[in-house]
């Protein structure tokens, strides 16, 4: 595996211990293929290409963030 993809897997990784603290997603691991990241969403195990898990947690974070402080008008 390139270095690069290692970083890219352990972002996703870091991504994904984050989104299950915050109960995100119910569960998360390494994908069959090395390219490939699972992320257990309402049960089920979805298998992701990185680049796109990295793209999908980092927008489940933002929007819970944003749905957290949505209700404080200014």
């Amino acid at each position: 595996m390139s270095s690069t993809k290692a970083v890219l897997r352990k972002e996703v990784q870091n991504l994904a211990e984050e989104a299950f603290h915050h109960k995100l997603i119910s569960g998360y691991g390494d994908g069959p293929e090395t390219n490939e990241y699972q992320i257990v969403l309402q049960g089920k195990p979805r298998h992701f290409p990185l680049e796109y898990a990295r793209s999908f947690l980092r927008d489940l974070l933002f929007n819970s963030q944003v749905g957290k402080y949505s209700r404080f008008r200014f």
